[in-house]
């Protein structure tokens, strides 16, 4: 009834008010060009071509610090129901096979032909509570032979850190006896991929035969990404031939001469004698899981493990000082890389930026947390009498360590999330290269790192506009006195190009795509969540759910999920590739950001290079003895 009379009350004042504008034109001219005006500037906003907004649907926007915990809980579940769904057409149209291929809802076996997808997505399902999934995916790992005909090799790096790596950290939460069984046992069987002269092993091995493949020059993430799985599988086994080919390849890292990189592991290494092999750094493809695993097996050994934390140190304060730079106008911050030059044995800055570097940010965060950055004596990491590692601390010398490293946490954070949100599909980019120099006249003028001049010759690149080194405007910000965050810190509103944008070639985002698929990829909501639990601030939380809606809307198929061939038109065009890293990473990181309490603290679980978590490890008197560990 009372709505009844409210309804009528409304009513009346319509009438009331249509009644004074009949008989009063002016006023009744100006209330319809009002309407007209606000209409035409409704549509405007709302159809332009070079609208700057998300275009995929979205919930309307809640402040995030208002949002309750029952709606992240509701988020949650839709994390678990979009690994349900995947997992699901997997069974279906893939098994026992390695991926499904979710277009055409085949198969495909890039990795061995075991079924990758099982031992990636085990410890996710563990997490999740998907018991009957667990149950067929544990008989699956009980059947399955680690077999290879004659000739072909598992690759070593992706072998260890998916399915050794997977199997050790389901039995970690389960203690499934099957699961320790077989991860023993695929380690036994590629034990002959240490047989190099140094110890650091090949890039592949048969492990039917012991064949092993690779060149004498290998890549650090493959060679030096196995600490964590062999340290935790002696821990559980007992056997000590697996802590040794961990800790051989520790002490190898740790006594390398580092003279030409400033202290930094550089990307290629001579697996004969097990010494660096050039100059060139980064902290992207083919590095970056190398420089993660020196703070995680620190964190592994309850912070023991005191030569692989000083080598992090060197590391960290090597890409602060030396890799990561400012964008010209909107002044983002990224990290980039060395590349060898063609016409000298040096390297020299490429500004490319990949999604695979967004891991960084969270790997400093977690340092943040797990470290007393301030406390530290750090120049025991350095060599003192050293030019450049002296340099390198210098420049940091009278700033805050743990201010540092989280201002280039959240910077780099915040440059990750951009790359998402400023493009239509409101997902990234794998590559960027950021410009030094804006173009002249409204033209690019040539390549990032010495663009041309209108005239057509070569323009240096400036330290005072783009390309500015990140510490040196740390600095100038220091001394200027100035108040707030510093330069490449703080929100930034995204710029999203239409197809118009992009046909005239527009430069206000300060990065050109270098590679527009999007993959699938963990590491900016890895990132996210590191940053939602080191700081608490409910942003990184917010904009991981924002990622999560744009996966769901751009990559979904009916039988799982599919990479984009490019994230610059919406909707977005699928691939027809669904990597195993989905159920391991991607969707594992958006479930612990999005749940309540977490299931995986910091300070008792470390997580490998695939999100596989492990447990601290403290040794007994007689495993110290038994194993000799030296820390």
């Amino acid at each position: 009834m009372q709505a009844d009379s409210d309804m009528s009350m409304y009513r009346h004042q319509l009438y009331r008010t249509w009644l004074s504008l009949r008989h009063r034109p002016q006023l009744r001219n100006w209330v319809y060009g009002t309407v007209m005006l606000s209409t035409l500037y409704f549509l405007y906003q709302f159809i332009s071509p070079s609208d700057s907004r998300q275009t995929f649907p979205l919930e309307s926007y809640v402040e995030p610090e208002l949002v309750p915990q029952s709606v992240w809980d509701n988020r949650a579940e839709r994390v678990k129901k979009a690994f349900q769904h995947a997992y699901h057409g997997w069974e279906q149209y893939a098994a026992p096979h390695d991926e499904l291929k979710p277009i055409s809802n085949t198969y495909q076996d890039n990795f061995n032909g075991w079924g990758v997808t099982v031992f990636d997505g085990l410890d996710t399902m563990a997490l999740m509570k998907l018991d009957h999934e667990y149950k067929r995916a544990l008989k699956h790992v009980e059947d399955v032979e680690f077999k290879l005909e004659e000739g072909k090799y598992a690759p070593y790096f992706e072998t260890v850190i998916r399915y050794l790596g997977g199997m050790l950290s389901a039995y970690a939460l389960t203690e499934d006896p099957i699961l320790l069984r077989k991860a023993d046992e695929l380690a036994r069987k590629l034990d002959p991929v240490f047989g190099t002269p140094s110890g650091l092993p090949y890039y592949g091995v048969n492990p039917d035969t012991g064949a092993t493949q690779g060149p004498a020059i290998g890549i650090l993430a493959e060679i030096a990404s196995l600490q964590l799985e062999y340290t935790y599988l002696a821990k559980v086994t007992g056997k000590k031939e697996h802590f040794n080919r961990a800790q051989n390849v520790i002490n190898i890292i740790n006594r390398a001469n580092y003279d030409e990189t400033g202290g930094m592991m550089p990307i290629r290494w001579n697996t004969t004698d097990g010494t660096p092999f050039d100059q060139s750094l980064s902290a992207g493809a083919q590095a970056d899981s190398a420089h993660e695993y020196l703070l995680k097996q620190y964190l592994l050994t309850a912070k023991r493990d005191q030569e692989s934390l000083q080598l992090y140190i060197r590391t960290a304060t090597q890409l602060i000082t030396e890799l990561m730079y400012i964008s010209p106008t909107r002044h983002l911050l990224y990290v980039t890389d060395k590349v060898p030059s063609r016409t000298s044995h040096t390297a020299q800055i490429s500004h490319r930026f990949e999604h695979l570097s967004c891991f960084l940010p969270g790997l400093l965060a977690l340092g943040v947390q797990e470290l007393p950055l301030d406390d530290i004596d750090f120049m025991d990491a350095f060599d003192k009498d050293h030019p450049a590692q002296r340099a390198q601390w210098e420049k940091l010398r009278g700033f805050s360590l743990r201010d540092v490293h989280l201002w280039a946490a959240q910077g780099l954070a915040q440059t990750c999330w951009l790359s998402y949100a400023d493009m239509p599909t409101g997902l990234g980019p794998d590559e960027m290269l950021f410009y030094t120099n804006m173009p002249e006249q409204g033209a690019w003028g040539g390549g990032w790192f010495a663009p041309k001049t209108a005239a057509g010759g070569a323009r240096p690149m400036t330290r005072t506009g783009g390309g500015t080194l990140w510490v040196d405007a740390l600095r100038s910000w220091k001394r200027s006195g100035a108040r707030g965050v510093p330069p490449g810190v703080g929100d930034k509103t995204p710029v999203v190009y239409s197809k118009e944008d992009r046909v005239r070639g527009a430069f206000g985002r300060d990065y050109s795509i270098k590679k527009d698929e999007y993959l699938l990829r963990p590491e900016t909501v890895e990132s996210l969540y590191l940053l939602w639990k080191v700081t608490g601030e409910a942003r990184w939380r917010d904009r991981a759910w924002r990622i999560f809606e744009a996966i769901e809307v751009h990559t979904k198929t009916p039988a799982g999920y599919a990479s984009l061939r490019t994230v610059q038109t919406s909707p977005g065009v699928k691939d027809d590739d669904m990597p195993s890293y989905f159920f391991a990473e991607t969707l594992k990181y958006l479930y612990l950001t999005f749940i309540g309490d977490t299931p995986l603290p910091p300070d008792k679980w470390v997580l490998n290079t695939e999100a596989h978590p492990f447990p601290v490890i403290q040794w007994t008197a007689e495993e110290r003895e038994r194993f000799r560990v030296g820390y």
